[in-house]
């Protein structure tokens, strides 16, 4: 549904010259400040978007199937603290499209692996790393100079925040993972302490002693009982 729209808003400003790229974000011009919320929905051209489609397609499915919970939430916030971190840092020019939010996608999914450490973030975390680790140096003001690379970087901060802020929210799928993946429900944990040897007394730790003692002395009883009856 949002690639959709990109692309309808997209026919509606080359059909109708709507010129919508002055409600791109401004810089530091009150204008300009709207464009937080619609820049994203604005693209210079059709390559634009087109290099855009894709990564919104399988970013937005992962959030939608993988991170139901926290999808809508993030997704907002990505756009909303992206647009922000522009407006107050950006370069004095019109800063649109959906790339922000596409690098804060990547950046919300890698980074929650990295915070939940679970087999399915691990693997997604994996996915979007193959796919985007090529897009790191359009983060970089070494790029051309009509590219948003501090859309790129924001993006990819304000993703790494919303991945850290929501990182203990458990999605349904994951209520039965362990945080490593190498563990599972049968994996028997060896400790070198028993786990609750710190919340006994002194009084307590000395009763079982004293039991592990009778029992010890009981059974070294029976064992010389049973050799002299043999």
């Amino acid at each position: 549904m949002l690639l959709l729209l990109l692309w309808l808003i997209e026919a509606a400003d080359n059909v109708l010259s709507l010129n919508l790229h002055v409600l791109g974000i401004y810089p530091r011009e009150w204008s300009g400040f709207p464009g937080i919320f619609t820049s994203p929905f604005i693209h210079s051209t059709w390559g634009h978007l087109a290099s855009n489609s894709l990564p919104i397609l399988v970013l937005t499915s992962i959030m939608v199937l993988f991170y139901r919970k926290v999808a809508t939430q993030s997704l907002i916030s990505i756009m909303v603290g992206t647009g922000i971190m522009v407006w107050l840092f950006a370069r004095p020019s019109y800063h649109i499209g959906a790339s922000g939010v596409v690098y804060g996608l990547v950046a919300f999914v890698f980074w929650t692996g990295v915070f939940k450490k679970n087999m399915k973030s691990i693997v997604l975390a994996l996915i979007v790393l193959t796919l985007y680790s090529g897009s790191v140096e359009s983060m970089f003001p070494n790029v051309e100079k009509n590219i948003s690379w501090e859309s790129h970087l924001f993006g990819a901060m304000v993703g790494l925040v919303t991945a850290f802020v929501f990182k203990n929210v458990i999605e349904d799928d994951e209520k039965h993972y362990n945080t490593s993946p190498w563990e599972n429900e049968h994996t028997i944990k060896q400790y070198f302490l028993a786990r609750d040897t710190f919340e006994k007394t002194k009084i307590q730790r000395y009763y079982e002693y004293l039991e592990a003692e009778r029992v010890r002395l009981e059974a070294e009883r029976i064992i010389r009982e049973q050799n002299n009856f043999s």
